[in-house]
């Protein structure tokens, strides 16, 4: 199964005239991208009127757009309602990081058992574009996307050798969730931490094949991102 990673593109480039399949996978796109990277925040109503004149796509293909993102949990199709944004909350992302790190337990184990060299390749890969990928100051949402692409790469290329689908299915879907959360983090001040050192001990554990090392301090590394996530949730935004 490929893993798929979101890179944005530039709408303005693409005809006017395009069938409404594109349409809809455009709107799909679009609205995908401004849901994880939190331009459309948790719990904003979602009106296809607006979203036309915001994206000049047509009605039916952001209807049908909103439905398939209904579909991934992303949006909450309500009754006479409409659909809004799924909202956030500290227990939910609590029950979501820890069924991450289970997925991710099993997906690296197999990955590690099953990984060939051309895996380890691209998991070197993945990880040498992210180390020469600027940190944006996430002041920046081209820069940040940019950099959360890369870093959603690395991340899908380690757990792309685990041999099945249904395990690569479920990891997406959390990765997606995960990554609106790590959002709410990046937007506020960074606390002191070396993530490119957490992903290079992640790379070495791998390339030894050690799978009990590979598992702990990608358990670690989730834990790190899961407590300033809950910290930034829980601390009142100052004045």
């Amino acid at each position: 199964m490929r893993v798929s990673t979101y890179m944005p593109t530039n709408e303005s480039v693409l005809s006017g005239a395009a069938d409404p399949g594109s349409r809809t996978e455009r709107a799909y796109q679009r609205l995908r991208a401004e849901i994880l990277q939190g331009a459309l925040a948790p719990g904003e109503r979602l009106r296809a009127a607006d979203l036309d004149a915001r994206y000049d796509l047509g009605l039916t293909p952001i209807r049908e757009a909103l439905v398939r993102l209904g579909t991934e949990d992303l949006v909450l199709m309500e009754s006479n309602r409409g659909a809004r944004v799924r909202e956030t909350s500290p227990e939910e992302f609590a029950d979501l990081m820890k069924t991450r790190r289970e997925i991710e337990r099993l997906c690296l184990a197999e990955a590690i058992r099953l990984g060939d060299s051309k895996w380890e390749a691209e998991v070197i890969a993945a990880l040498h574009v992210l180390t020469r990928t600027p940190l944006p100051d996430f002041t920046d949402p081209v820069l940040t996307a940019k950099w959360e692409a890369h870093h959603r790469r690395f991340h899908a290329a380690l757990v792309s050798a685990c041999g099945s689908e249904w395990l690569l299915r479920f990891w997406n879907q959390l990765a997606d969730h995960s990554e609106r959360y790590r959002m709410i983090r990046l937007k506020g001040p960074l606390e002191a931490r070396n993530v490119q050192a957490e992903h290079q001990a992640i790379l070495d554990a791998v390339l030894r094949r050690d799978m009990e090392e590979t598992i702990a301090l990608m358990d670690a590394h989730l834990r790190e991102t899961e407590v300033a996530v809950q910290l930034a949730m829980t601390t009142p935004v100052q004045a």
